[in-house]
């Protein structure tokens, strides 16, 4: 679903990301864990579309970014610490604006959406009223609105309590049984186990280890300890 090849980005004379390679089949969930300044949100917006790669290649479903970012931006969906909604619109008045930039004419998928992340009756309510986990359910459901096979999260529950983020575990998981693609990238070691089969660790922009929880872990009881070990703390 994802193929990385030998992608770079710099921010002038700073290399963000470094001649990074990484493959993610279709269905799979994978977290990209690394310190801050790794480069894992970097990625995300390459990912995205959100930044051009300074050299390299992303495929997406086969397409190129650099030369089909309209046609990857319908196969992708993004959820972020930032929600992307209008807090001086109502819940179902940012999904009617998103649905229309995605040219999604069905009001009822809105109606749906809104029940599936359990914002049915606050449908009407100005998000500027909403707690952070609310925000972040209805950013699950602008982000399924066109139907994406790939979901990006960057850091997704910051700022989320423990009830919510609950919540949002388990409407991740139902996309994942339902086909799509997840891409997380978190600090929170424990999001990564709960929510992701495979782990790919990031340090100074590169991927320097692939694999399953298991094999990431291999000798050693957490993946904590794993972590520190890989990294050399």
């Amino acid at each position: 679903m994802i193929e990385v090849l030998n992608l770079k980005r710099k921010f002038g004379d700073s290399t963000a990301i470094d001649n990074l390679s990484l493959s993610i089949g279709k269905g799979e969930s994978i977290a990209i864990l690394g310190s801050n300044g790794a480069g894992k949100t970097t990625l995300i917006k390459v990912m995205s579309t959100l930044l051009r790669p300074t050299s390299g290649t992303i495929k997406v479903n086969g397409l190129d970014i650099t030369e089909n970012a309209e046609k990857i931006k319908k196969q992708i969906g993004v959820v972020s610490h930032n929600s992307f909604l209008y807090e001086e619109l109502t819940a179902r008045e940012n999904l009617e604006f998103y649905s229309r930039l995605y040219k999604v004419s069905d009001n009822k998928k809105i109606d749906s959406l809104l029940e599936l992340v359990n914002l049915q009756f606050k449908a009407d309510d100005l998000v500027g009223t909403f707690s952070r986990g609310m925000l972040q359910r209805l950013s699950i459901a602008r982000s399924l609105l066109h139907e994406p096979q790939v979901l990006l999260l960057d850091e997704p529950t910051t700022g989320l309590d423990v009830q919510s983020k609950q919540t949002f575990f388990k409407m991740i998981k139902e996309q994942n049984k339902m086909g799509k693609t997840i891409v997380l990238t978190t600090h929170h070691l424990d999001e990564a186990e709960e929510l992701c089969q495979k782990i790919a660790i990031m340090e100074k922009g590169k991927i320097i280890k692939t694999g399953t929880i298991e094999e990431i872990k291999g000798d050693v009881e957490t993946l904590e300890d794993a972590f520190i070990r890989i990294t050399k703390g």
